[in-house]
């Protein structure tokens, strides 16, 4: 039973291995901090399952607070660079202006209440 905690905390940390490669090739911010919730993700993980292959009760304990502080983190970042919007969304469209109707009775530049004198 230990020998399988071990090997799934040994494939958590390869998917963070493959994190890493996102981080240094990733086109935003928004994908360097989904690889960082899942730095914290699979390191709350590893050290749960090594807690318990080892039997060690104060890895459950680190992993405990590795779990707060990546809850932190994820707040930090939404604080920071605030929440990404899909591209459908009104925020990205542009306003259309919409025209005044039509008086057939105006003329550009001529206001009929203002008062013209002849001189």
């Amino acid at each position: 039973m230990n020998l399988l905690l071990v090997a799934a905390a040994g494939f958590l940390l390869l998917t963070i291995l493959f994190g890493l490669i996102r981080v240094l090739r990733g086109p935003g911010s928004g994908d360097r901090m989904l690889t960082a919730q899942l730095f914290g993700t699979s390191g709350v993980g590893i050290l749960l399952l090594l807690g318990f292959a080892l039997d060690q009760p104060a890895l459950v304990d680190v992993a405990l607070v590795f779990a707060l502080l990546a809850v932190v983190a994820a707040v930090a970042f939404v604080r920071q660079h605030g929440l990404p919007e899909p591209a459908g969304t009104p925020m990205h469209e542009t306003p259309v202006e919409e025209e005044p109707p039509h008086d057939p009775g105006h003329h550009p530049g001529h206001n009929p209440t203002e008062k013209t004198h002849d001189r």
